[in-house]
């Protein structure tokens, strides 16, 4: 049975991310994968400490992280696994330091600084091995706005570090999503409510089927 494994990035266990996430978990079990959900921040883990031990002469570490806590085991199912779908809000323009702090221990292991002499560029650990991924991203900016302030060269980025790493990755973006259940509770002017339900009626529901359909796409790729 395959196997894929998705990652909330984002602190809230059941907001947007968390949403399209599971969304994507059940495209991938209609698609017969066995799956796994974590909330990364859950776990007690750093990013890369560049302790260069999965890149030396001799390494024995096999493309798994050489630092031992609480992400370890879950790198090694990534590894193991048939398609992996990670998601994270934006803060900022850049995605979560979690998810970031994932993405350095899952990629460095997984890089090469040896020259493909055949090919051009660089080896690849995996080899031929590929392992889709998908990457959601979940922002509080309409899409308009996200372009004109370069969010999609910042996010973009990413995927292209995971599609050169992994095989393959392909991202999916989340525009405008509501950022409180209550906006009378908090100073938050810049809002306007009103929108905010409309686009999580509107639109969020046509997020919700691009997740499920990404997962699902992912798992049939292997």
């Amino acid at each position: 049975m395959k196997k894929v494994i998705v990652l909330n990035g984002s602190p809230r266990r059941n907001f947007n991310t968390a949403k399209l996430l599971k969304e994507a978990q059940k495209g991938a079990e209609s698609a017969g994968a066995e799956t796994e959900f974590f909330n990364l921040y859950e776990y007690n883990f750093k990013g890369c400490m560049s302790c260069f031990a999965c890149q030396r002469k001799g390494s024995t570490t096999e493309g798994i992280c050489a630092l031992r806590d609480d992400l370890k085991p879950i790198l090694e199912k990534c590894l193991n696994a048939d398609a992996i779908i990670i998601g994270t809000p934006v803060y900022f323009s850049y995605p979560t330091g979690i998810f970031r702090s994932f993405v350095e221990r899952l990629m460095f292991p997984n890089h090469t600084y040896m020259v493909d002499k055949e090919n051009g560029g660089l080896k690849r650990r995996l080899g031929d091995k590929i392992i889709p991924t998908g990457v959601i991203f979940t922002m509080n900016c309409p899409e308009e706005l996200a372009n004109q302030i370069n969010y999609n060269i910042i996010l973009d980025e990413n995927v292209k570090s995971l599609n050169h790493i992994m095989g393959y990755a392909e991202g999916l973006y989340s525009y405008d999503t509501t950022q409180f259940a209550d906006f009378s509770k908090y100073n938050c002017d810049l809002f306007n409510p009103e929108h905010k339900h409309q686009v999580q009626q509107t639109q969020f529901p046509i997020d919700l089927q691009r997740a499920f359909d990404l997962g699902k796409k992912l798992t049939e790729m292997n």
